[in-house]
């Protein structure tokens, strides 16, 4: 269940995106924002990688490109060390990046981004089209756009981990500036409810 914080924090999102959350489905809490929702991609060996494949664990999902000079490897080395608090727990949680730059991350950067040591051990790197990103984006409520051209360009989107649990539906946002020991709080409360 969300907090009225977690909510109102979600609802800013998607009004970032241009998008209104919209009610959850029966199975999930009333009222909270619709996350999550049918995506395709591909990960770093060009295999097809869908919404389907969240199912069966607890999944840490990060939107960001391996340009990102700064708050993407920040969030991604602070998730790591948040899960290195939770323990064996943290056996039951994998992680992914989502690409929201397809012109450079094609999936041989993005397997090889994420084999950085600084990372989420296992962080699963995801790319596709420009069409496919945005799909994934807008199930999130996940703002993103080009910004600058030429071959320096940043793509300025929201710094958020969607935490889903092993059925596929979202939990709980683990917004930009949580510490590691906060964490790893919200990710083990989540599994001790179950939810």
């Amino acid at each position: 269940m969300l907090t009225r914080r977690q909510t109102l924090v979600l609802a800013a999102a998607g009004a970032l995106a241009g998008c209104e959350p919209k009610p959850r489905a029966a199975s999930q809490a009333a009222g909270a924002p619709a996350i999550g929702g049918p995506f395709t991609l591909v990960d770093g060996d060009g295999r097809p990688f869908t919404d389907q494949d969240l199912k069966g664990h607890w999944s840490a999902i990060y939107f960001g490109f391996t340009y990102c000079p700064d708050i993407c490897p920040t969030s991604l080395m602070t998730l790591k060390d948040g899960l290195e608090r939770l323990g064996s727990k943290a056996n039951e949680v994998q992680t992914y990046l989502i690409s929201v730059d397809p012109e450079r991350d094609t999936p041989a950067a993005m397997k090889a981004y994420v084999a950085n040591d600084m990372f989420p051990k296992g962080l699963i790197g995801l790319t596709g089209s420009p069409e496919q990103i945005a799909t994934a984006a807008k199930a999130y409520k996940m703002y993103y756009k080009k910004a600058g051209d030429g071959e320096g360009y940043l793509v300025n989107h929201q710094s958020i981990i969607y935490l889903m649990n092993p059925d596929g539906e979202f939990v709980r946002p683990l917004t930009h500036g949580l510490t590691p020991e906060q964490i790893a709080q919200q990710i083990g409360d989540a599994m001790s409810r179950g939810a």
